[in-house]
């Protein structure tokens, strides 16, 4: 493997644990209502455990409501008792068409909780980027003990992998930020 193909399969991975956290942070309960907030709780329907944004509709009309319509009707239960039973703590409301789920206000003590639960996150992802780091700069050595690479261009290629860990890492500083506000905005 040469060093632009360790770091280009190390950035494509590092960019991935981004697109995890993102992905996290849209089902963190911010107090308003948003789709991303149930659309990956999985449902036990035809089955298998289907996420819900691909068995219904959802949607946030007001900022503490969201209504999901299902594509097929015969599932509402279904969609009903998965809200239910995650650990989201919300409670759906089915009127055999579509269903509607108040958002609550947050408590400032639940917010804080809120808080350190997504800094817990954030950190785990930075743990992953800094594995990630170690096997490539694992694999630049091999290489360049196996005469593959010569000393500078392993030292050069693991100074653009730092760069790239150092910059994902302050993109998800900056993610956590914002989250955090969203948060404890009232």
């Amino acid at each position: 493997m040469t060093s632009m193909e360790i770091q280009n399969e190390t950035k494509r991975k590092m960019e991935k644990s981004l697109e995890l956290l993102k992905e996290e942070f849209k089902s963190i309960r911010t107090g308003r209502a948003t789709p991303g907030l149930i659309e990956n709780v999985r449902v036990s329907c035809y089955g298998s455990l289907t996420p819900i944004k691909q068995i219904a509709n959802i949607t946030a009309p007001e900022p503490q409501l969201l209504i999901i319509s299902p594509y097929d009707p015969s599932i509402i239960k279904d969609i009903d008792k998965a809200i239910s039973q995650s650990d989201l703590g919300l409670s759906p409301n089915s009127d055999g068409k579509i269903i509607r789920v108040p958002i609550p206000a947050l408590s400032g003590d639940r917010r804080e909780k809120i808080v350190t639960q997504i800094k817990d996150m954030t950190e785990a992802s930075k743990i992953s980027i800094r594995n990630i780091r170690r096997d490539a700069n694992k694999h630049i050595d091999k290489e360049e003990k196996d005469s593959i690479l010569t000393e500078d261009e392993a030292k050069k290629a693991k100074d653009l992998i730092q760069k790239c860990v150092h910059e994902n890492e302050t993109k998800m500083n900056e993610l956590l930020k914002q989250k955090t506000s969203e948060i404890l905005t009232v």
